[in-house]
């Protein structure tokens, strides 16, 4: 061969390289964002799908605790509409009590200003976004697929997008969860509506949020203000939705707020996965929404979103560099135990804290309303000093609660 043709060979293998991405990521939420992030980070191409336009509106009620926060990528700037100081309990509209902390709790966004934020960031590290895309489908194998070593993303237009690794945040409803085969063990109902007020209301909620624990089982309600809106909302198991709906009308009306109109009015189920659910399949990860991990009993999501995109984002580059399925497959197995071994411990004790509220919401309202050491766990909590299932391991006295809870 001459040394013209062995040019001419080299340049066209160059080229056929660059129509593979290294890492395709499906949806620009915070786990899509987060993982396009942490792969563009590592210094590979990656291409960020979204199918809608951004900023777009999520169903959410946009706190940001502790682990969301240690979770953004540095120098982020949180678009914080309110910082929460205190807190009013109640029990379904009884038994009111507000605590108060001098150091803030955690803080409240709008869900289109943060994802587009995070979405930024992304893409100042990297990443390519494509919006007004929706992906159909994922092939592993079959005529769209060059090579083992190749994740085909087919898209609604029949276009086709060669990835060496994909991320699957996609949400709740998830294409690429649906093809990596995700179980979910508990499905709840969520209602939202973004109510603009006065600002004579909105100085009356400024700095407190509202939390109410609900008529039915494992339900609750929630006020988070966000300057002259309030992002009111409640969620229960999916099967209630005309209780649900009851608890919200009756929840709108009991806060003298039915009279103002809702800018947005929305529902959305969310689904935690079950304990045997796949994280993966060949070269294909979840994260998020789309992997069914979130707290179960507060339903708590951005947190998970985050820490869960950015492991699925390292691993993806762990993946897209594997030469042959078995090395796929080991980089795949330690992404899913780098989940099981962070998220899926605090999801397990998260469990046990929604069986135990479901049979008995009034002594956990009484216990965090009238006991010191309940309300100072919610707050350590929440501005991520500790979580919930390090709260369990460590201290003696919240194992011995929370284990006469379950007998009981």
């Amino acid at each position: 061969m001459s040394s013209e043709n062995a040019d001419a060979g080299t340049d066209a293998g160059a080229e056929n390289d660059l129509s593979v991405w290294d890492v395709v990521v499906v949806g620009a939420g915070p786990a899509g964002a987060s993982a396009a992030h942490a792969a563009a980070v590592a210094g590979r191409r990656v291409l960020l799908l979204e199918k809608a336009e951004l900023p777009r509106y999520k169903t959410c009620g946009g706190g940001i605790i502790g682990p969301s926060r240690d979770s953004l990528p540095p120098g982020f700037e949180l678009p914080l509409r309110d910082r929460v100081h205190a807190v009013t309990f109640s029990l379904n509209g009884k038994l009111t009590r507000t605590r108060r902390s001098k150091q803030m709790l955690f803080g409240l966004i709008n869900r289109p200003e943060f994802d587009q934020a995070l979405v930024e960031s992304a893409q100042k590290a990297g990443a390519e976004l494509r919006t007004g895309v929706t992906v159909s489908r994922v092939e592993q194998h079959g005529s769209a697929v060059p090579d083992r070593r190749t994740v085909a993303v087919v898209l609604s237009d029949g276009e086709t997008v060669l990835a060496r690794a994909v991320v699957g945040a996609d949400g709740s409803a998830s294409r690429i969860g649906a093809h990596v085969g995700v179980k979910l063990d508990q499905v709840d109902l969520g209602l939202e509506a973004e109510i603009p007020v006065p600002q004579t209301v909105a100085e009356d909620w400024a700095g407190r949020v509202l939390i109410d624990w609900g008529p039915i089982p494992g339900s609750y309600g929630w006020v988070f203000p966000k300057g002259d809106t309030l992002t009111v909302g409640v969620i229960s198991a999916r099967g209630e939705g005309a209780a649900t709906k009851r608890y919200m009308e009756d929840f709108v009306a009991r806060l003298g707020l039915a009279g103002f109109e809702p800018a947005v009015s929305s529902g959305h189920l969310t689904r935690c996965r079950s304990d045997d659910s796949p994280l993966s399949r060949g070269r294909v990860l979840v994260c998020g929404d789309a992997a069914g991990l979130l707290e179960p009993w507060t339903r708590e999501g951005i947190s998970f979103a985050l820490r869960s995109g950015r492991l699925a984002g390292e691993w993806a580059v762990r993946v897209a560099e594997s030469h042959d399925a078995v090395d796929a497959r080991r980089q795949a197995l330690n992404y899913a135990f780098a989940i099981k071994a962070g998220l899926g411990v605090e999801m397990a004790v998260g469990r046990r804290m929604l069986a135990a509220f479901e049979r008995r919401p009034m002594l956990l309202h009484l216990a965090i309303t009238g006991l010191r050491p309940a309300w100072n766990a919610f707050a350590d909590i929440t501005r991520g000093s500790t979580s919930l299932g390090e709260l369990v391991r460590t201290h003696p006295l919240a194992q011995r609660a929370l284990s006469a809870m379950d007998r009981d």
